[in-house]
């Protein structure tokens, strides 16, 4: 099946307290894409840069086999630009800077090859260019993955929720949640979500895993431990973009095929944070990824017997 991502690519300026950096390749589409192309699916972006993007990053995506037909650039602006600092626990950070740049024309120009996309995944941006996505397609995606933020709930609400109700599966994190539906219980918050539209409701917890609801279904995963985090940023795009390959790849979109794919897109987000930007993310293989399964496996499996004397 192919997948269309329709999301920013961007440079981004980070500082952790392992490190900083300057400008590098950065963006929801280009973790997405990249997070793909380890399971080998046939993905296609759709996003805008300015004449400032680098041709090297174009050509490390379709060495990839990563399809950039539908990334318009606009040769006299400039590229999205964030810069943030991320305090002790790195759950937290500080948005030092913002420059939308050439996000802010963003027009998506859907390519024909990929108007009949079965599955489409829409990164956190307006709600109203997601939804104009929508009607780019020439048929509707047998799954549509909707990814937003609190800064929409604040600021688009009425078109947000128009997104939501033609969504089939939304990924967001736990205190999204809570705004979105105004319950603080996840499990409360799930049903409220899911009564506005969504099928299957993704709570990402950062450090603490992820939970999907599916009815009156819950499947929980937590986050492995790791020795090495330096950074976090992309790590929830890179979760939606092994989440989303994996769907389109197998094409299976049960629920039980679900808690696979976001065993997947966890064990995927997992390499992300172990060095900067998508640095890591590019050098992970397939098999590099079944080893991470593994580990979560081995972290989630027991037996229990109360019978012994």
């Amino acid at each position: 099946m192919k997948l269309l991502v329709v999301g920013s690519m961007a440079f981004d300026a980070i500082e952790t307290p392992f490190g900083k950096t300057d400008k590098i390749l950065g963006g929801a589409a280009t973790y997405i894409g990249i997070a793909s192309s380890v399971l080998k699916t046939d993905v296609s972006l759709v996003s805008v840069v300015g004449g400032d993007f680098p041709q090297e990053y174009f050509d490390m995506l379709k060495n990839r086999h990563v399809n950039v037909e539908g990334v318009e650039i606009i040769r006299e602006g400039k590229s999205f630009f964030w810069s943030g600092k991320y305090h002790n626990d790195l759950n937290t950070r500080d948005t030092l800077a913002t420059e939308v740049n050439v996000l802010s024309q963003f027009d998506p120009k859907v390519p024909g090859h990929a108007q009949e996309a079965e599955v489409l995944l829409l990164g956190n941006l307006d709600p109203a260019i997601q939804l104009s996505v929508l009607k780019k397609m020439k048929k509707r995606p047998q799954l549509v993955i909707l990814d937003t933020m609190n800064f929409w709930m604040d600021t688009t609400w009425e078109t947000l929720m128009k997104m939501i109700a033609q969504t089939d599966v939304i990924t967001i994190n736990d205190e999204e949640a809570r705004q979105l539906s105004g319950e603080y219980s996840l499990v409360k918050a799930a049903q409220k979500i899911s009564q506005m539209g969504p099928k299957y409701v993704i709570i990402k917890k950062g450090e603490h895993g992820a939970l999907l609801f599916y009815e009156d279904k819950v499947f929980a995963i937590p986050a492995l431990l790791l020795e090495d985090v330096f950074d976090p940023t992309g790590a929830g795009d890179t979760f939606a973009g092994g989440f989303a390959a994996h769907l389109a790849k197998t094409g299976d979109f049960s629920f039980e095929n679900m808690k696979s794919a976001v065993i997947v897109g966890s064990a995927m987000a997992s390499y992300t944070v172990e060095k900067f930007g998508t640095e890591r993310l590019q050098e992970i293989t397939k098999d590099d990824l079944q080893k991470r399964i593994d580990e979560f496996k081995q972290l989630t499996t027991f037996e229990v017997s109360l019978n012994a004397e």
